[in-house]
């Protein structure tokens, strides 16, 4: 099972339309998405969308992808409140929960399923998908134990300078146990300075719970890259083509 983010506006692109609508290499960056996650064979993938959601929805041909349901954020109050409006899509049935955002077209399949077996070995609550950035400016950066394990992920806008040291910074892409998590939304606050319910704070939950938080540290950070302005849409192109021109050359040889 997945759930893909998409319910956000983007303010800085200069477009009416939704952000996850926006064209990569001629396809809007969702279908971007739903084709990385195609090879894992999931059973449902609950789109979550809000602003301008017909956009969306029209954009996503469901005879490619009939998986794929929809669920509704009516008001945007941050990312866990957008994963929990999934809850009903999702159901009750256990099972491991793959979360991303629609926006973020690079990820690749392998590290869909590096992911999943990545909390599997680690025997964790959840795992986190990371990359260690040389800018990490603008991403949530992880801070951990003295075990090596997650201990919490701190919002730029939230951190102090101490903090924004760090490197090693969130992907926004997780694996959780489904349907704990949905209980374990409910337990997040807003007391933040953007004041919204912030998905990453699930680790902060969790560890309140005595539960572990795994990671997997990418080493291509450019597969985290998404896009918040014009010039990053098109950085976003120039990455995206070079990466499939690298996959390409792969399989002919």
């Amino acid at each position: 099972m997945a759930v893909i983010l998409a319910a956000g506006k983007g303010t800085r692109m200069k477009s009416e339309l939704p952000k996850v609508a926006l064209s990569i290499a001629g396809k809007p960056m969702i279908e971007h998405v739903l084709e990385n996650l195609r090879s894992l064979n999931l059973s449902r993938i609950a789109v979550v969308v809000g602003y301008r959601k017909e956009e969306v929805i029209n954009r996503i041909d469901l005879n490619r992808f009939p998986q794929v349901v929809f669920a509704e954020q009516i008001e945007q109050k941050g990312t866990a409140h957008a994963l929990l409006a999934a809850k009903e899509a999702i159901g009750e049935a256990a099972g491991t929960l793959l979360v991303t955002s629609g926006d973020m077209p690079l990820i690749q399949p392998e590290t869909f399923e590096q992911l999943f077996q990545s909390q599997e070995n680690q025997d964790v609550a959840a795992c986190v998908l990371s990359a260690i950035q040389q800018d990490p400016t603008g991403y949530g950066r992880l801070v951990r134990d003295n075990q090596g394990f997650l201990e919490r992920i701190v919002e730029e806008k939230d951190a102090d300078e101490e903090t924004k040291k760090i490197k090693e910074s969130n992907a926004g892409t997780y694996v959780f146990e489904s349907p704990d998590i949905f209980s374990v939304l409910t337990r997040i606050d807003s007391e933040n300075k953007q004041n919204e319910y912030y998905l990453p704070d699930a680790v902060k939950v969790y560890r309140t719970m005595g539960r572990k938080i795994g990671t997997l540290v990418l080493d291509d950070s450019d597969q985290t890259l998404g896009a918040n302005t014009v010039d990053e849409l098109a950085s976003l192109e120039t990455k995206f083509q070079k990466m499939q021109a690298q996959r390409q050359a792969v399989k002919s040889s």
